[in-house]
């Protein structure tokens, strides 16, 4: 078939939906099978990963700022789930369950909605770039934990990471040598073609051969766990219960936080530049609305996917088409091959989590990180231990409050650099090399950021020692890298001023921005000091420097 192109050279229409339902249809195999491991991730039956590839990708699709995104479960909303559903039904009966996810997923949905309505869209930025490659990180090596046992024909209770592992190889001399094989072929399989085909249909391969070898083999009569019977029929209406609420609220607030986060970060990273730009509040709003449509019809939380969303792109995809036909293949499978989907092996299943949640650890990322900010490193490294020793929502917590405690920590110490000049260019820059000049009897400091009631004291006294150290007899700050200056801050210049002055040292500003121009003007801080002693450009009042030197020289002739 030839390719026809419109008058902008772009694809033909009829191009483009054939390219877009074969992405859906090659979406739907990478979807539903981690869809259903998602589920089993969760504590929750494979078919919830149906429902939740179905109603949730189809409103997403009529409401979402992304062309191409890919909306249903992702690793780390199933594992959130998993722990706040394992809290309030912990005999893990299937009927509480159900109600339970219900609410879980309808409150984070409200949530998304509420924020959608504030405007609160900028929280996309709010968790940092290492806290979530940390946490990340932690989340896919409990998983693993977490599925390991599974695929080795085990069954431990779990009472934390650390003792999971122990539980662990206690029993590993009890494993069933079937299902390790089955497990283990799987996940063999799934790695060296993932390996050699990035986001192919290797998941669907694998689990129609499991299914296969289940069948023919009769595995299940040989001891192999099995997903065992699967409904074969439509979600049914499930609604809420409000008296959950209150205990779900936190979980709920965490898994609303990292589903606006992946879905934006997933849809931006998609987007093409040709694309309409990926809006922050209109994510809220159909994440929200596809969370809590989802809900009534046994869907758990959703949020935008890389992985789906990459095969997407990668096989040609454009629009939003390619939604519509993976949430349609989802209602197929559940009306046609629920029975065969039954039959798949337990271990191949973990097989598929363990593969897709090793894609969450990057040590690489680690590495880039501390290379560049040994601070944002510690954050990384706090998400990261702080998932495997409080768990996962905890986790991410601790990890958001080591970054503010550490922002705080930057704001509270900010830098100021002593100020000289490069001897081949004369250019005012920070002292940084040993050919750098300064000037005899003048001493320009340029601090940085905003001075405010937390770090004057500290600046104050880093001032107050460099002034000690070079003694000069004009102290001359470069505030152009000052953006705002509180009320505690301008007081304290004007206390060293008249310090300053009791040393023999006097105090000179320049460059304020107009903000702190005024604000200065208006605390008497600019009358005190006079014209002579403020200047526009920190070269000015370096003129006005030697002026004066040579002026008091004594006269040599």
């Amino acid at each position: 078939m030839s390719l026809h192109a419109t008058d902008d050279g772009h694809p033909s229409r009829s191009h483009s939906v054939k390219n877009d339902v074969v992405a859906g249809l090659v979406a739907a195999a990478v979807v539903l099978p981690k869809a259903m491991a998602y589920a089993t991730v969760a504590g929750l039956p494979v078919t919830v990963g149906f429902y939740t590839a179905f109603l949730p990708m189809i409103i997403y699709a009529c409401l979402g700022s992304s062309r191409v995104l890919s909306v249903s479960s992702t690793t780390t909303i199933a594992i959130l789930t998993a722990a706040e559903l394992q809290a309030v039904v912990p005999d893990g009966d299937p009927q509480k369950l159900v109600v339970a996810t219900a609410t879980f997923t309808a409150l984070t949905g409200v949530l998304l909605l509420i924020a959608s309505g504030m405007r609160l869209g900028f929280v996309a930025n709010f968790i940092s770039v290492p806290v979530l490659t940390g946490f990340k990180a932690g989340i896919g090596v409990v998983i693993i934990l977490d599925q390991l046992p599974k695929l080795f024909g085990l069954h431990i209770t779990k009472t934390g990471f650390f003792r999971d592992i122990f539980a662990f190889l206690e029993q590993l001399p009890e494993t069933s040598i079937i299902t390790a094989a089955v497990g283990l072929l799987a996940l063999f399989l799934l790695l060296v073609v993932e390996k050699l085909r990035p986001h192919s249909p290797a998941p669907l391969a694998v689990v129609a051969g499991a299914i296969l070898a289940s069948w023919m083999m009769n595995l299940s009569g040989r001891g192999v766990a099995t997903v065992g019977n699967i409904p074969q029929s439509l979600p049914s209406l499930t609604l809420p219960d409000l008296g959950l609420i209150m205990a779900l609220l936190p979980g709920a607030i965490g898994v609303a936080l990292m589903s606006f986060t992946e879905t934006v970060a997933a849809g931006r990273a998609f987007a093409n530049p040709s694309d309409p730009p990926i809006r922050p509040n209109r994510e809220l709003l159909a994440v929200g609305a596809a969370n809590l449509g989802g809900a009534f019809f046994g869907a758990m939380p959703s949020g935008g996917g890389t992985s789906q969303t990459a095969v997407v792109r990668a096989v040609g995809g454009r629009t939003q088409l390619a939604s519509f036909v993976t949430a349609a293949v989802s209602v197929a499978t559940m009306l046609v091959l629920a029975p065969f989907l039954g039959l798949l092996p337990q271990a191949a299943l973990a097989a598929v989590v363990i593969v897709y949640s090793l894609g969450l650890i990057q040590p690489s990322e680690f590495w880039e990180i501390r290379q560049v900010r040994h601070m944002e490193f510690r954050w990384a490294l706090a998400a990261f231990l702080g998932v495997l020793f409080f768990g996962t929502l905890q986790g991410i917590i601790v990890a958001i409050i080591v970054s503010l405690l550490g922002l705080s920590s930057q704001a509270a110490n900010p830098k100021i650099h002593v100020i000289g000049r490069d001897r081949g260019s004369k250019a005012l820059r920070p002292v940084s090399a040993s050919d750098d000049e300064t000037m005899e009897g003048l001493l320009i400091l340029r601090p940085e950021g905003r001075l405010f009631f937390a770090n004057v004291q500290q600046v104050a006294d880093r001032i107050r020692a460099i002034v000690s150290e070079k003694k000069p007899y004009v102290l001359l700050l470069d505030l152009s890298r000052v953006f705002d200056i509180e009320y505690s801050a301008i007081q304290m210049l004007i206390v060293s001023d008249q310090n300053l002055a009791k040393r023999g040292v006097a105090l000179w500003l320049a460059n304020l921005n107009p903000d702190v121009l005024d604000y200065v003007r208006a605390s008497g801080l600019a009358s005190q000091l006079g014209d002579t002693r403020m200047f526009k450009l920190v070269d000015d009042g370096v003129r006005h420097f030697e002026k004066s030197a040579s002026l008091s020289a004594p006269n040599n002739s």
